[in-house]
């Protein structure tokens, strides 16, 4: 492989802004560049012929894992370039629509080469590109982003005619410069299971590493239930520190489903958090978790302590806390019946029963179709 920018690349990174800004305020940058934020593994695609190389966020090869993408490639992506995108997969939803499952997605990082074949035939996943690096034998990492888009869905154009039809295989992402059309999206798309909008200033060169582009993902809060918790990774008998809360929400039955957990406290608040919880440390057999044995396996996604392929190898296992505790997180959005992310502790809510904690408090975005997602244009 011999091309103007050679692997190992870190993707241009984003920061969180409040909400869609106005690119008036962007004038010195050329104003700013609106897409839909996909929720998948960041990837980077090099291919120079039929050699195709796709690499990760942080310069892992994804290459073995998704033969489908590197197929789709070598057959619909310019003989010679390097793209930075986003891989996905798309499954259909309850009423019929296909949505983003970044859950099944993971699933595709197997180290047997059975399974990557037979996950690459039941869930193929697809690869969107929304930015530029090389074409033929030209970089364009210092060309400013209105330059690499136009050169990129130059290059791209005969995608377009089968956007919207096919979810696997290799697209462009859809850009606009309206903030109004931009807001639609980041309403409408979460349907999808898209997770906000990203806006990127027309005058910056891509920048690797850096954090240039804005991103603008949704925050919402929940009153959810303290569970139990995991000690810090440099916590010790003489001082025990708190790692993070584990939370649960009621299901309709009754039962104490996991969703998540809160973290990111200060040394300090650590310690204090271990003593403020100890008087409700309970055994785990008198706890409502205490029975996951019997549960586990129809629900291995909302247990905690179980081990996972992205987990092996870590301490699962947490101190059970008898569930009178109510706190306020905020979060971003759901996978399934978890938090996608780690929560944001906002405050404790003692006039809260923590019965009274459940699954309708939260916003269930209404569903929208992936494929006109993918179909350039207005939506």
């Amino acid at each position: 492989m011999d091309l103007p920018v050679m692997p190992p690349v870190r993707p241009m990174l984003a920061k969180s802004v409040a909400g869609v800004p106005d690119p008036a305020t962007y004038e010195k940058h050329g104003g700013l560049s609106f897409e839909p934020k996909w929720d998948g593994f960041r990837c980077l695609v090099f291919k120079d012929g039929d050699e195709v190389e796709l690499t990760s966020r942080n310069t892992k090869p994804l290459t073995r894992y998704f033969p489908e993408v590197v197929a789709a490639a070598r057959d619909q992506l310019p003989e010679r370039c390097v793209l930075d995108g986003e891989l996905y997969v798309a499954i259909t939803a309850d009423e019929g629509l296909p949505r983003l499952e970044f859950e099944v997605l993971q699933e595709r990082i197997h180290p047997a080469a059975s399974r990557i074949t037979k996950l690459s035939e039941a869930t193929p996943a697809g690869f969107v590109a929304f930015d530029l690096l090389a074409l033929g034998d030209t970089s364009y990492v210092e060309e400013p982003f209105s330059v690499r888009r136009a050169a990129l869905a130059d290059a791209l154009a005969h995608l377009a005619d089968r956007a919207g039809e096919e979810l696997t295989g290799c697209h462009l992402v859809r850009t606009t410069t309206d903030p109004d059309e931009a807001e639609r999206w980041f309403e409408q798309f979460e349907g999808a299971g898209l997770d906000g909008v990203m806006a990127k200033p027309l005058g910056a060169p891509y920048v690797e590493n850096g954090r240039t582009m804005l991103k603008i993902k949704h925050a919402r809060t929940a009153d959810v239930v303290v569970a139990g918790y995991r000690e810090h990774k440099t916590s010790t008998p003489e001082r025990p520190l708190l790692g993070s809360l584990l939370l649960g929400l009621y299901g309709d039955d009754g039962t104490l489903q996991h969703i998540g957990v809160s973290a990111s406290f200060t040394a300090a608040r650590r310690a204090e958090l271990i003593e403020e919880l100890a008087p409700l440390v309970c055994p785990v057999e008198e706890h409502p978790w205490g029975v996951w044995e019997e549960w586990a396996v129809a629900n291995p996604d909302r247990v905690p302590g179980t081990q996972s392929r992205w987990s092996a190898g870590k301490d699962l296992s947490f101190t059970p806390l008898r569930p009178e505790l109510v706190l306020e997180v905020g979060y971003d959005h759901m996978e399934g019946r978890r938090f996608r992310h780690t929560a944001q502790f906002k405050r404790w809510r003692p006039d809260r029963e923590p019965t009274s904690c459940g699954y309708e408090q939260l916003d269930e975005p209404v569903r929208y179709d992936l494929t006109t997602v993918l179909t350039p244009g207005p939506a």
